[in-house]
């Protein structure tokens, strides 16, 4: 089932406020109670890390910032 529009904007902006800061808190705690990587290994892991949250919600995000489509369209001669 595909999402409207106005639920899209809903679920990302839930996603943007609560879903990403416990992504960080999560992947920070996960990557402390490791121990430390080589410095080479180090940074790819935190820019894979940083990315990858994005990837499973990229459904989410699809559309948002344009206008609503299902909105009705005005023309020049009518507002």
């Amino acid at each position: 089932m595909a999402l409207s529009y106005k639920a899209r904007r809903r679920l990302s902006l839930l996603v943007l406020i609560v879903g990403l800061p416990a992504y960080v808190v999560m992947a920070v705690t996960i990557m402390s109670s490791m121990d430390r990587l080589p410095h080479w290994l180090e940074l790819p892991t935190y820019i894979f890390l940083g990315v990858a949250w994005a990837f499973p919600l990229r459904f989410v995000f699809l559309g948002v910032g344009k206008a609503d489509p299902d909105a009705p369209q005005e023309t020049d001669g009518e507002k």
